[in-house]
């Protein structure tokens, strides 16, 4: 990729340096364990909200199977549903289906962010009276989530989507070809136990797909018009360790040092997008998700060096959201360590670690040219794209996504 992106012709003051005048609050689970073998301590916390368990896994379901032997030692009642793909509206009215009829005290999610955000929807709906579509968002009747979800425990088996510490969860609605979400602060999980060694066995594509997630997560939150002083420290904590261990995570799987930085980054990735949102590449990814079968993150990192490219051309262009620009610059400094780092940089960095990774173009997983103008369209209306750092046109959007074919 080439780039006419600005060099270091931005102002020198910190990207943290004017907060003032400024209004925030932030949230996330209300207990977070994190490291080396903490899925152990999983059960017993368990046991302490309720007896009667719902456990949501992923795929590979046989990840839960030293849970659950923990649950049956301590007597626990359990039922499982597995996410076999990405949830969708139907596969959670199931879920939510079972909890209720075997009268649910507690959900478990264990898996990827599909099992995490299947186990937090079914929570929420558990604590709460009606149908699902009552309360998503675009395709339902959008209703506030009035009260707290039962208690519920995220187990993250992958390093990505930071789902045990959002307060959404993104359902796959085929009818309406696009992904919805159901969000509420009162959604958080009461437990989230972040364990690198569930995601020792992940293989390398899930492993660039995922982290490629949550380097998008923590750039785009970083640059949000939502951004925070809390936020920001966030982001900056999370690129510096992603940077460093998101290619040896991926070539050397069983490094524990890498898989650690990389659960970390994907941690403080969730806590920042729940509390400062999101940006135009989760806006273009939302309906394009629902258009095509690719993984998540695949899409993310695809679109991510061009929307930054697009992004910044348009600060530099209207002089708009200057501390925007400086913070590309600090993103620019923070994935190549390097002080003398430019803002365009930023993007370069990127666009090196999506090669490194094997990211393939858009068109690999069945994008054509005359698909993206729907796409476009559909991106602006998306409530990411709202808190992006600065407004893009149809025109622009529609360009970037047909340089990531």
């Amino acid at each position: 990729m080439r780039y006419g992106l600005p060099g270091q012709d931005t102002p020198r003051t910190s990207a943290l340096s004017d907060h003032r005048m400024m209004d925030f609050e932030f949230a996330t689970a209300t207990r977070i364990l994190f490291g080396p073998g903490t899925v152990k301590k999983v059960a017993p916390a368990v046991a302490r909200m309720g007896r009667r368990v719902l456990i949501v896994t992923g795929r590979s379901p046989g990840r839960a199977q030293g849970l659950i032997d923990d649950l049956d030692a301590l007597g626990l009642v359990h039922r499982t549903f597995q996410a076999t793909s990405e949830p969708t509206v139907q596969m959670a009215s199931e879920a939510i289906s079972l909890a209720r009829d075997q009268g649910v005290e507690v959900v478990v999610g264990i898996g990827g962010g599909s099992a995490i955000d299947l186990a937090k929807v079914s929570a929420a709906m558990l604590g709460n009276q009606g149908d699902l579509l009552d309360y998503l968002e675009v395709v339902g009747r959008g209703k506030v989530i009035e009260r707290p979800s039962v208690p519920w425990v995220a187990v993250p088996t992958t390093a990505g989507t930071g789902a045990e510490v959002t307060s959404n969860a993104v359902l796959l609605v085929p009818d309406h070809g696009r992904k919805v979400s159901i969000r509420s602060p009162l959604m958080l999980a009461r437990l989230a136990v972040v364990d690198p060694e569930l995601t020792m066995s992940l293989p390398a594509s899930v492993t660039a797909y995922t982290g490629l997630d949550a380097l998008t997560q923590l750039i785009e939150a970083f640059v949000s018009t939502g951004a925070n002083p809390i936020t920001d420290g966030l982001c900056q904590q999370g690129l510096a360790v992603l940077s460093r261990s998101i290619r040896t995570a991926y070539r050397s799987g069983q490094d524990i040092a890498a898989r650690t930085d990389m659960a970390l980054a994907s941690l403080l990735s969730g806590m920042a997008l729940s509390n400062a949102g999101l940006g135009l590449v989760h806006g273009i990814a939302g309906p394009l998700g629902g258009m095509i079968r690719a993984p998540h993150g695949a899409i993310c990192g695809r679109l991510l060096p061009y929307v930054m490219e697009a992004n910044i051309l348009a600060l530099a262009r209207t002089g708009s959201n200057q501390q925007a620009l400086q913070k590309y610059q600090q993103i620019a400094r923070l994935l190549t360590g390097k002080a003398e780092a430019e803002i365009g940089d930023s993007v370069r960095a990127v666009a090196a670690i999506c090669q490194d990774l094997d990211i393939p173009g858009l068109a690999h997983w069945g994008l054509t040219p005359s698909s993206i103008p729907p796409i476009a369209k559909l991106s602006l209306e998306s409530s990411s794209t709202k808190s992006n750092c600065v407004q893009l046109d149809i025109g622009q959007v529609t360009e970037l996504v047909h340089k990531a074919l």
